[in-house]
């Protein structure tokens, strides 16, 4: 702390008492007044030390980054498929954190090169989005893409295809990372709700698990597609609700046909 300040302070805290009318409060403001300040300064100094210490880190790191970046895009010409995902990882880490590049592009990278290595099944998260498409939507009376609805508690979570049949809803979504290592999840008393209709509760889920369990997106701008299952619609809906409850995932007037 600088210790001009904290003896200027402190020569207030003797002086002031001596003017006339000075009360106990004004007393205890000035005392507030002069640790706020010292806090505001300390804090000051912390944040600016903390800032120098990770620009350090940057430059003493991006050299690493380059490297691993050089070294995946080698292996990938060469069709070593593993080596290469390793690699991209790698930087990944260090671009996480110091922001040299794109993550976006990475995570696109990391995201192929699981598929190519094999390794779809390493996770129940972005390696496995393809199985949430169906290969057929004959068996659904209605199947809608990119419902009509209402959000209004901003979720990034979209709604990408309803398809209603006489045994089921099925709602695919899906929502992108803004972080590494994003924990998704679905509340088992989530439900649907027709206009005319009562709650429809959740029956089963694709590609998520069901809270307290977690599905993990690894790397900002991955995306994970799953799919929520609820009982049948009446055959008239055209409209619906999906909410969860506590939560942004408050869907309104989605369209299913």
């Amino acid at each position: 702390m600088n210790k001009n300040l904290f003896f200027v302070m402190l020569s207030l805290l003797t002086v002031i008492p001596a003017q006339a009318q000075w009360t106990n409060w004004d007393t205890q403001r000035a005392v507030n007044g002069v640790f706020g300040a010292i806090n505001n300064s300390i804090e000051s100094a912390e944040r600016k030390k903390a800032m120098e210490i990770h620009a350090q880190e940057k430059a003493q790191y991006e050299q690493s980054f380059k490297d691993a970046m050089y070294e995946a895009k080698g292996f990938e010409q060469e069709e070593k498929w593993e080596e290469a995902l390793d690699k991209y990882e790698e930087a990944a880490k260090l671009n996480c954190k110091y922001d040299y590049s794109d993550q976006k592009q990475i995570s696109r990278k990391i995201t192929g090169l699981y598929a190519k290595a094999g390794r779809e099944d390493d996770g129940a998260s972005v390696l496995n989005n393809a199985k949430t498409i169906l290969p057929d939507y004959s068996q659904y009376r209605y199947v809608r893409e990119n419902p009509i609805y209402v959000n209004k508690k901003g979720a990034r979570t979209k709604i990408l295809r309803v398809a209603c049949s006489d045994t089921e809803t099925r709602l695919e979504m899906e929502l992108e990372s803004s972080r590494a290592n994003v924990g998704m999840s679905v509340k088992g008393n989530s439900y649907i709700k027709g206009n005319k209709g009562g709650k429809l509760a959740l029956v089963s889920v694709e590609n998520i698990t069901v809270a307290p369990a977690q599905t993990t997106i690894p790397w900002p701008g991955q995306k994970l597609r799953f799919a929520l299952i609820f009982p049948p619609l009446p055959d008239n809906a055209k409209e619906f609700d999906f909410i969860q409850p506590s939560s942004t995932w408050q869907y309104k007037d989605i369209r299913c046909q």
